[in-house]
């Protein structure tokens, strides 16, 4: 199994290691050096061999490059990162959770393998498994093994409830992601379990960060403050230290993708506009999203036009940029707004405050205050 990875990234060439934080740019002529020699019984360069050691305490010395490094191939697609929300059938009930429907069903094994090979052909070097809760889907493992065995950086988001079970553990021990993100939506039980609706819930999820840190995966907790464990927050922030793990902080609840307003009951009074100023977004140009039956789309929010990736192949994604810009256009009452340089939110999930008849404080600075 590899211990490197060298791929080609947005124009650039990089060298990481799955697992571990940092990585290195390199020339094109040291890409196409390992590229020559990628399945071969040649030594690993020398240059590599001390980079290695220095970044990661890595000693290769003696090793081939067959056999610990793994060299992706350039391809004319210039995308280098995809979401890929393998079920959106979820064990948890969260109030806020974006998703109209958690339905269980996805693709079957064979077009999941045929799916995932289409994004490595594609480019995507970092791929982040999503759902409803990836872990629950029964191919998750098996779709995690090839992912990582095809030279991707693997982000697992999940609610953790899965994660203590020792054939997860032992999967990610031995195939390492780039990071596990655990949503944490409170520091007790009832917070928790009350946004969830999962009686047992924050027992659970404890139960996967300790397995987690004693497996020494990396992890990261997003913190999503709702008005259920607001007061919470010190605690939260506190949980997330104890673990050593990183941690993102979402006060803003969005209405789900589809455009109806449940999941607003969950926000909590103070925490909207805590985002950062919106300055555009790669998606559709070199990110994308993929839905269970592999209908691909700029990102999880905005997915008009979705181009069916088992039918069309990687061919479709050439109409996706044109599909993406479409979707940023200022309209439905946006169009011509004095504060659109200041906006936080992007025109996809503009559009889901619209169609949802979210009060305008909910996501727009008209509704504020400020601008009236």
């Amino acid at each position: 199994m590899h211990q490197l990875i060298a791929s080609p990234y947005n124009g650039t060439f990089l060298v990481a290691r799955p697992g571990s934080k940092g990585g290195m740019r390199i020339p094109r002529t040291l890409y196409e050096e390992l590229a020559s020699t990628a399945e071969s019984s040649s030594p690993v360069p020398v240059w590599l061999l001390d980079h290695a050691r220095t970044a990661w305490g890595l000693d290769l010395a003696g090793a081939v490059m067959r056999d610990v490094v793994l060299v992706r191939s350039e391809t004319g697609l210039g995308y280098g990162r995809a979401t890929y929300e393998i079920n959106k059938g979820c064990n948890f009930n969260c109030e806020h959770c974006y998703l109209a429907e958690r339905r269980f069903e996805g693709l079957p094994w064979p077009d999941k393998v045929r799916l995932l090979r289409l994004l490595r052909d594609a480019g995507v070097l970092w791929l982040q498994f999503t759902g409803g809760e990836p872990l629950i889907d029964r191919h998750f493992m098996d779709a995690y093994a090839l992912s990582h065995r095809s030279g991707m950086l693997i982000e697992i988001l999940t609610n953790g409830s899965r994660l203590h079970r020792p054939e997860i553990i032992e999967l990610l021990r031995d195939l390492p992601p780039h990071k596990v993100t655990v949503s944490l939506y409170g520091a007790t039980p009832d917070s928790f379990d009350s946004l969830t609706r999962k009686p047992g819930a924050f027992k659970l999820v404890e139960k996967g960060l300790v397995a987690a840190r004693e497996a020494g995966i990396a992890l990261e907790l997003a913190l999503i403050i709702t008005r259920h464990n607001a007061h919470e927050l010190d605690a939260m922030r506190a949980l997330a230290e104890g673990y050593g793990a990183g941690r993102q902080e979402y006060g803003t609840i969005s209405p789900t993708y589809t455009g109806t307003p449940e999941p607003l009951a969950a926000q909590a009074p103070g925490f909207l506009d805590k985002s950062s100023v919106f300055k555009g977004c790669p998606a559709g140009h070199t990110f994308f999203h993929v839905d269970p039956h592999g209908l691909a789309t700029m990102c999880k929010v905005g997915r008009e036009n979705p181009i069916d990736l088992m039918t069309e192949g990687l061919d479709g994604l050439l109409r996706l940029p044109g599909i993406a810009d479409a979707q940023m256009l200022r309209t439905g009452g946006c169009g011509g707004c004095q504060l659109s340089g200041t906006c936080r939110v992007c025109r996809p999930l503009a559009k889901a405050y619209q169609e949802a008849k979210a009060p305008l404080n909910t996501y727009c600075q008209h509704g504020s205050e400020e601008a009236s």
